[in-house]
């Protein structure tokens, strides 16, 4: 694996290949990554994983044709034959109105934020093993465990590096510590299984691995049991494990390349009423040692912090460049790079402000409902907002949790619900995105 400055040195180099061989302009992207995990189960070492990646990516515009290509091997005759065929296959493909890099003036230029990405200390393999099995036991160790997936932990550190033909270059090395446990309680016919794990860039924001087992333990027995729910108009209460997927859709939604190719269900929402008034949904890509923190975009834009949703209004859309010039505005410095290709979009650290009530106040006055702690299926449809998924918690009775249940269905409309959604005080800052228990009035619910 390169250093991020060799990396930003060959991509640099790659771009000046590909203008030498004909490109009118270029870019090239540099990602590498190498992890090592161990898996301990029932006590004994299940697996030793450890993998290496990189890999280097050309997209080259002729006119206003375009070609992307990618290799993993960076030999200098290599990156010569990768620019070559590039060229060749631009000039074969057809032409894109809106294809290009990003608008020379709205380049970053360093003065990048310290984001605090590395941690210094790589923990030895026995290390690994003992974080494992230290998480195993504890899950264990919770009465009415009964099995165990295994647990794991890992280590690992990556490289990413980018370089354009209009004179941006950057690169930056994050590292990043995982630990998870997965148990299985009960016997015979009521078995459950649940789960806990924690990502974080540096080892010191890890929980204990004792936490992370007991966490799971306990999650997988208080499924025991599980009930039945009759089917009707319910509350639904949203556990902050889950309660992120709800943002999460209106992420997918606000995507520029969504709105270009008018197939969201907030086509024409800009600015529009859509939460109570009072939320507020952030986009904040310098959180020190924010999994999604990044100091410029896979365009070489700047990044900065953003309410997409303010008072409730949504503010605007998540843009790259080919979708802005495509709706006519400017791209808002979220492009993303996954390998090679054109960028995507993506939003960095995202939080939903948090409530006044507590999640025990939230829930107070409801006589019957339901709390969701995990959500099964994909039944979200985009392009209409209607919402119909499976899942799995708790009734909630004269405002207390009550019972287990599972194998039920929750149905609505993702404007309504937006607009029904009230947040608890519980907001947790250790996630992609981040948001508190959330409670949505008027939701079907379709059990027996």
């Amino acid at each position: 694996m390169l250093s991020p400055d060799e990396a930003r040195a060959r991509a640099v180099d790659l771009v000046a290949r590909a203008r030498s061989a004909g490109a009118d302009t270029a870019d090239a992207v540099y990602g590498a990554s190498a992890s090592e995990g161990i898996q301990i189960r029932l006590g004994k070492l299940e697996d030793v994983e450890r993998s290496e990646t990189q890999h280097i990516a050309l997209r080259v515009f002729v006119g206003k044709r375009s070609a992307s290509i990618g290799s993993s091997d960076l030999s200098l005759a290599a990156l010569d034959e990768l620019a070559a065929r590039a060229i060749d296959m631009a000039r074969a493909a057809p032409e894109d109105a809106f294809a290009g890099l990003a608008p020379d003036e709205l380049l970053s230029h360093g003065d990048w934020p310290a984001l605090d990405f590395l941690d210094a200390h790589e923990p030895a393999p026995a290390t690994l093993r003992a974080m494992a099995e230290e998480a195993e036991d504890a899950a264990r160790a919770v009465a009415g465990i009964t099995n165990s997936d295994g647990a794991t932990a890992s280590a690992g550190h990556g490289v990413f590096a980018l370089a354009t033909s209009h004179g941006f270059s950057g690169a930056y090395g994050s590292t990043n510590r995982a630990i998870s446990a997965s148990v299985v309680g009960g016997t015979g016919a009521d078995k459950q299984r649940d789960n806990a794990w924690r990502s974080a860039h540096h080892h010191a924001d890890l929980p204990s691995p004792a936490q992370i087992g007991r966490e799971a333990g306990e999650r997988t027995v208080a499924k025991l049991g599980a009930g039945k729910l009759k089917s009707g108009a319910l509350p639904v209460v949203f556990d902050p494990r889950v309660s992120g997927s709800l943002v999460g859709h209106l992420l997918g939604a606000i995507s520029g390349s969504a709105i270009a190719r008018r197939s969201s269900f907030l086509l024409d929402k800009l600015g529009e009423q859509l939460f109570a008034p009072g939320l507020v949904i952030t986009d904040d890509p310098h959180v020190a040692r924010g999994l999604r923190s990044r100091p410029f975009d896979a365009e070489g834009l700047p990044t900065a912090r953003r309410n997409l949703v303010e008072d409730g209004r949504l503010t605007g859309w998540l843009m790259e460049s080919a979708s802005a010039r495509q709706l006519g505005l400017a791209p808002t410095g979220h492009a993303a790079r996954s390998g090679g290709g054109a960028p995507g979009v993506s939003a960095s650290n995202v939080h939903l402000a948090a409530g006044t009530l507590s999640p025990a106040e939230l829930m107070a006055d409801i006589k019957d409902g339901v709390y969701v702690t995990e959500l099964i299926g994909q039944g979200v449809n985009g392009v209409t907002g209607d919402y119909s998924r499976g899942a799995a918690g708790f009734r909630i009775v004269d405002g207390q949790l009550a019972e287990p249940v599972a194998e039920f269905t929750i149905a609505g409309h993702l404007l309504r619900m937006f607009a029904a959604m009230v947040p608890a005080n519980d907001l947790e800052w250790y996630r992609a995105v981040n948001v508190p228990t959330v409670r949505v009035d008027g939701m079907t619910v379709a059990g027996d």
